[in-house]
């Protein structure tokens, strides 16, 4: 085999240097798979290794079958490397071994989330512990004690000023205890147990050594200190390592990846040699250009840069929209336009720090008849936090929907189990009634006197609210229901995770304000009845434009990205120490890496937060990325009106970064951007799929003789409505439809798929 012509100069280097530990920093794009599969390839073909001694270790089954395969492709008996994930290979080692791990049988069961959750539960309930915060606290301790391979003494001693710590100490030692009881392990117990029989017993250390004496691992930036304390055994011996990942693609910390583990490698293996794939085989020297300037601001990494034989490609866009709506009507109006350039939708990604920014990119979808999927996430109105909400809703509403009120009974947590809502559901199937009757009328039943003062203080929120329904508008309603029942104050905002949630919450808050402000006259049902609606048309065919959060788009890669939501307190999200910042930028990195051709990134000049229209700063990462000029900005509230006419012929029109929002006709001030700043406009000349300047895409022909108020009009999703509004020398042809079925919706008969009626 050729591995010369196979690989290029620095892969082959890395390929053939099989003896001893190996570090290979492999920038976004640089072919490290193909490294890792001619490496092994290498060892077995001009090496004589034995394909039964080497293991590869990579981190989720999907990487491992992929590599697997790949191997058995281009090496003899390729199909007896051991190719596997850490809890893969440390699950089959204790099979082998489990008569030597205290308290385990060989059967032992591996207990999923929902098993844990159980034991958790009942724990939480024996000793207890109401509190939602210390709760979620002891489940994040329990896996920090794991993946940093503490003890709980040693965890105990670092945490000893913390006024809960020893009622912690007591509940891990009951979850750890219930475990060994079950014969069961959780995931993390797999790596913790392994680790602890290679560093105990060294026959078996031994045994296992004998029997694999070269390894290689994938990803390695995204190891926690567990994972690289069972490397450094495995490996002590031959030393035979060689370990692949990129510093600047590590954005799992808050799950307990250690960027350090790479550069304690070099520590840990003396003599290690180093090498750098900084050839990226995916993205255009001007996304690469970008990339590289953004990451270049992070201390803590190896110095490479990306460089790449494709072609000079197109200038990275910025755009600063008016608001969310504005943002999402460019970006999908950009995507339709694209696709009719001639790219696939599934070669178009629209990337997001938060999840909670996909609503308004959904809806426009939906609106534009364009295909898409979440990836690796639920679409807003499926998000459990979202239809819990919506089921308190439905529970004034419509007292006989028991699914959606059993929603609502423990929802924020109030001490009401599953036990509790069983005899509730039992009274109401005896009494013939729904359960909010029973609940609404708890005096009259038999029922544990704690039970009936939570059952007290859901009945007088759910009679606050019905008194109030109909004095309210919905958006007033939908703040006021979030007061009554504590929604927000439920969510943990110092963890990402709660974060996230709040902030779904709030962007279900202005989906109900943009929906009031849309249909005048609108009553709570008709806006349930339009979520529902416009939820079933929403259907996912496995084929469309990817809507994903930086974190899942980890890997793939797209001929056009979009990167959205550019503003401080979003991208990055608000963070407290420079470790953070940092994987903040190497998130915004891994962003623009997904793209292949074509990088437009985004923010918005006024969006809806929490509970009401903030002006945010724009993200220093686009400074950092030489797309707006380091000046002042005056972010006072912009002015313009309904005259704004958002016209994509329009040539860009250069601002004076220095200049603030007023003299601009009333119009809105910042209008569109491409590349930097002070070459606006000199994507005309380039060789984009579509500029943004004079377009080079035919938009839909418009009969503008039909376009009339009280116009018939039909839309695939939507059906039969009706123009209620034109806009005003709007070259988009910009009206409002009123549906029968979902509403009220602003959009451009240039690129909705609307048909005239007769």
């Amino acid at each position: 085999m050729d591995y010369k012509n196979l690989l290029n100069e620095e892969q082959y280097n890395a390929a053939v240097c099989t003896e001893g530990p190996v570090m290979v920093s492999a920038g976004a794009g640089s072919g490290k798979t193909r490294l890792l599969t001619y490496r092994i390839a290498y060892l077995i073909t001009e090496r004589k290794v034995p394909a039964n001694k080497i293991l590869a270790i990579t981190f989720t089954n999907k990487a491992a079958g992929e590599m697997k395969e790949r191997i058995r492709k281009v090496a003899p008996d390729g199909e007896f490397v051991t190719v596997s994930t850490f809890h893969s290979f440390c699950a089959r080692m204790l099979r082998t071994y489990a008569s030597f791990i205290p308290g385990y049988k060989e059967n032992f069961t591996i207990f999923s989330e929902t098993d844990t959750a159980k034991i958790y539960k009942d724990l939480f309930k024996e000793m207890n512990i109401d509190d939602e915060t210390t709760k979620s606290n002891f489940k994040h301790n329990i896996s920090v004690i794991k993946n940093e391979n503490m003890t709980i003494d040693e965890f105990t001693k670092v945490y000893d000023f913390d006024q809960n710590i020893d009622n912690f100490r007591r509940f891990y030692l009951k979850y750890q205890d219930t475990l060994k009881k079950n014969n069961a392990m959780d995931f993390d117990d797999l790596l913790v147990n392994f680790y602890n029989l290679i560093s105990s017993n060294q026959d078996i250390l031994d045994s296992i050594q004998n029997k694999y004496t070269y390894f290689s691992v994938d990803e390695f930036q995204d190891t926690n200190k567990l994972q690289y304390d069972i490397v450094k055994i495995l490996a002590s011996k031959t030393k035979n390592i060689l370990i692949v990942g990129d510093e600047d693609q590590s954005i799992y910390g808050w799950r307990g990846a250690n960027i350090d583990n790479i550069f304690n490698f070099t520590r840990d293996f003396p003599g290690a040699k180093i090498f750098k794939l900084e050839q990226n085989y995916r993205s255009t020297k001007k996304i690469l250009d970008r990339a590289n300037l953004i990451i270049k601001n992070n201390q803590n990494r190896l110095d490479k840069k990306l460089y790449t034989d494709n072609d000079e490609g197109s200038d990275v866009f910025y755009y600063t929209a008016m608001n969310e709506s504005d943002e999402a009507d460019f970006v999908v109006r950009t995507i339709a336009r694209q696709h009719a350039a001639g790219t696939p939708y599934h070669e178009m990604a629209i990337l997001m720090r938060l999840n909670a920014l996909s609503r308004a990119f959904e809806e426009k979808l939906l609106t534009y008849n364009i295909p898409h999927i979440m990836y690796n996430g639920f679409k807003f109105f499926e998000r459990a936090e979202i239809k819990n909400v919506l089921a308190y809703l439905t529970a004034i509403v419509n007292p006989d929907d028991d699914v959606s009120f059993v929603r609502i009974i423990n929802f924020p947590k109030r001490g009401i189990g599953d036990t509790s809502i069983e005899k509730l559901k039992e009274i109401a199937m005896l009494n013939r009634t729904n359960i909010k009757s029973v609940v609404m009328n708890y005096e009259q039943e038999v029922l544990p006197k704690a039970l009936k003062d939570k059952l007290k203080d859901l009945k007088n929120i759910l009679t606050e609210l019905e008194e109030n329904i109909s004095n309210m508008d919905m958006f007033e309603y939908i703040k006021f229901l979030l007061e009554k029942t504590k929604i927000i104050e439920s969510f943990d905002q110092e963890n990402e995770q709660e974060y996230e949630r709040f902030l779904n919450v709030n962007s279900l808050v202005n989906s109900v304000r943009e929906y009031a402000e849309n249909n005048a006259g609108a009553t709570i049902v008709d806006y349930l009845e339009s979520v529902t609606l416009s939820s079933n048309m929403d259907e996912d065919n496995g084929e469309g434009v990817v809507i994903a959060t930086v974190h899942g788009a980890k890997g793939l890669e797209f001929d056009t990205v979009f990167v959205v939501g550019c503003e401080e307190k979003i991208f990055p999200i608000s963070r407290d120490s420079n470790d953070d910042l940092e994987e903040e930028r190497r998130l915004m990195y891994v962003a623009i890496t997904r793209a292949k051709k074509d990088l437009i990134l985004t923010s918005s000049s006024s969006r809806f937060m929490y509970g009401k229209r903030d002006y945010p700063v724009k993200s220093r990462f686009l400074r950092e990325l030489d797309l707006v000029v380091d000046r002042k900005i005056n972010y006072s509230r912009p002015t313009y009106n309904n005259q704004y006419n958002d016209d994509f012929d329009d040539e860009y029109i250069p601002r004076d970064y220095n200049t603030d929002y007023s003299g601009y006709n009333n119009t809105y001030g910042f209008k569109k951007y491409g590349g930097n700043m002070n070459t606006i406009g000199s994507n005309n000349n380039q060789s984009f799929n579509y500029t943004f300047g004079k377009n080079t895409v035919s938009k839909q022909t418009v009969d503008a003789s039909k376009i009339k108020l009280g116009a018939k009009v039909s839309h695939p999703k939507f059906g039969e409505g009706e123009i209620v509004e034109i806009t005003p020398n709007s070259s988009n042809h910009t009206v409002k439809v009123k549906f029968v079925t979902v509403g009220e919706k602003m959009l451009s008969l240039d690129y909705a798929p609307i048909e005239f009626l007769d």
